[in-house]
């Protein structure tokens, strides 16, 4: 509530300030050049120019040039000076260098398909196909059969449609592992083609855009065609947390939470110097995020999830513009006021109201029934002298030259109290990067990377009967393993001291606000008040009072996938 009164005061006075400033400021913004320089890379070149095209026509003035450019992008973006670019995945692979941003606005994702009414559907449904049986299969002819891939003795023959396209064939042969002279099955000219031949085929199957199947709504998959799922791990099953195939609002979120192949999804990126300051600049990338996302299914690639797309808008709304306002904005400025010092005043009285009615004594926030502290970076404890990683873990070398490992103060304050945890056993080798840990709270959990190579000379058996105790002090009582060290000098060199590791952390928090805003939210309207505190607050704990699917959705985005933060 205070921090709610500071705010309706700061806007107030805000408000209230000096016109002339105000007027200044929009001064600079309508003398502001209206002019935007693309580069971009050969494939993405159509669709870049219609974006153009179509965002100019909605807003008269508007210059976009597009250049189109077979350089490596960190020429033509700081060599050439060009404002913004839009490249696809295969062109960013040498972006390494940390003045530029890259920020997906589309994907291609390439799909394996069947025909619905293929008899072994079940079964199919059931175990998938791997990247390994289907590079069998297409490797020896003698394989192509369906009891190949099902081990159910049909000696029934799959019939393999394939299009002759450089690059969807590329993504195909990486996916398998595979010489791409391979590939070769019943030809047609196009992906429309290879789905309307699977389509009359019970025992078809092929690659194709997932653009090419989807149904005029876009929203359900063109009549007799599924997607054939895909066994990612290669265990022989579809397992829950791979069963993201039924229809394709679950497989679009599935492919940006990572649960989908990585080698057969391209990525389209706007890539600029920063985030863009310029306003121009900034709403362009809007609309491309918003309206601007109805011309990718045109030239093949798919619009991204509406979380997605949240995600990216709440961080392009961050940045402060300023605003031109209008002939009747001195009216409108009138009443706001009005309306601000309304509010202004009804706060400030029901603050003291309530304040007189519990007593002075402590803060008013901690007197309201259920209130749960809020999450920060001041709340998190950072030890001098630790190494961090970036998979939220801690080692410290002992004078006798063991390394002392355990989780970070962020993590425990983002899931809330371990119920139980799965250790490994002394004697055991690790390597740095690989599972060394199960963080469990009542059936939920997180695996946890270890953050050095070595062999495990100890563990904190402490933990096995009281786990909550690297909740309450990870850097000390709750530390998890004792390691001898096998690369300690070269591993060091990727973690981070306390500074840098502080300002990191900064990052891991707009991260989390943004999950929590996407991809919690967006699974019920409920989450929002445990998330949030007022004001936009995380609470402590966050994860705790959120479901199995939320934890997955963490354990992809931060722990997985924590070496591209």
């Amino acid at each position: 509530m205070k921090k709610t009164l500071l705010l309706i005061i700061w806007i107030f006075l805000n408000y209230s300030g000096d016109a002339t400033t105000r007027e200044a400021r929009n001064e600079v913004h309508s003398t502001s050049e209206k002019k935007i320089s693309i580069v971009c890379s050969p494939d993405v070149f159509d669709l870049a120019n219609q974006w153009a095209i179509d965002y100019c026509k909605l807003n008269p003035g508007m210059e976009i040039k597009v250049d189109k450019s077979d350089l490596n992008i960190l020429d033509p973006m700081l060599v050439n000076g060009k404002s913004l670019g839009l490249f696809s995945h295969q062109y960013c692979l040498s972006l390494e260098n940390n003045s530029l941003v890259n920020i997906v606005v589309g994907r291609e994702i390439i799909v394996p398909i069947i025909n619905s009414a293929n008899p072994y559907i079940n079964l199919i449904n059931s175990q998938g196909i791997s990247p390994s049986d289907m590079a069998r299969l297409l490797q020896n002819p003698q394989y192509r059969t369906w009891g190949s891939i099902l081990e159910n003795g049909e000696n029934v023959a799959v019939n393999y449609y394939s299009i002759d396209n450089e690059a969807i064939n590329s993504e195909i042969a990486g996916f398998m592992e595979i010489d791409k002279k391979y590939l070769k099955g019943i030809e047609v000219l196009n992906g429309k083609e290879l789905v309307t031949a699977v389509q009359k085929d019970r025992f078809g199957i092929g690659f194709c855009k997932l653009t090419d199947i989807a149904g005029s709504a876009n929203q359900e998959i063109v009549d007799n065609i599924i997607l054939f799922p895909i066994d990612k791990n290669e265990n022989g099953q579809i397992d829950s947390f791979e069963k993201i195939y039924d229809n394709l609002n679950n497989f679009t979120r599935g492919v940006w939470i990572g649960k989908y192949p990585k080698t057969l999804i391209s990525d389209v990126y706007s890539v600029s110097k920063g985030i863009p300051k310029s306003e121009s600049e900034l709403a362009f990338l809007r609309w491309i995020l918003s309206e601007g996302q109805q011309s990718l299914v045109q030239y093949g690639y798919c619009d991204l999830t509406y979380s997605e797309r949240q995600s990216k808008l709440n961080m392009l709304n961050n940045q402060i513009i300023y605003v031109e306002t209008s002939d009747n904005s001195n009216a409108y400025q009138i009443i706001g006021l009005a309306l601000l010092f309304v509010l202004l005043v009804i706060g400030i009285s029901g603050y003291y109201t309530i304040k007189r009615r519990k007593g002075s004594k402590g803060s008013l926030l901690k007197e309201i029934s259920g209130y749960k502290t809020s999450f920060n970076e001041n709340s998190v404890e950072i030890h001098n002298g630790l190494y961090f990683d970036k998979t939220h873990t801690w080692a410290f070398m002992e004078k006798d030259g063991i390394v002392k490992i355990g989780i970070d103060d962020f993590l425990q304050h983002v899931t809330g109290i371990f119920t139980r945890i799965k250790m490994k056993n002394p004697g055991e080798r690790i390597k740095k990067n690989e599972p060394i840990l199960t963080l469990i709270q009542e059936g939920k959990q997180l695996n946890v990377y270890a953050p050095i190579s070595g062999t495990i000379k100890d563990i904190n058996e402490l933990l096995v009967t009281n786990p909550s105790k690297i909740n309450s002090s990870p850097y000390s009582e709750g530390w998890i393993y004792m390691i001898e060290p096998s690369n300690w000098s070269r591993e060091i060199q990727f973690l981070k001291i306390a500074e840098p590791y502080r300002d990191w952390l900064k990052n891991e928090f707009l991260l989390l606000k943004d999950f929590l805003a996407s991809s919690v939210n967006s699974q019920s309207l409920g989450y929002a008040n445990v998330a949030y505190q007022e004001g936009g607050e995380i609470k402590d704990h966050v994860l705790r009072d959120l479901g199995p699917e939320a934890w997955e959705d963490f354990q992809k985005k931060f722990i997985d996938t924590s070496a591209l933060h």
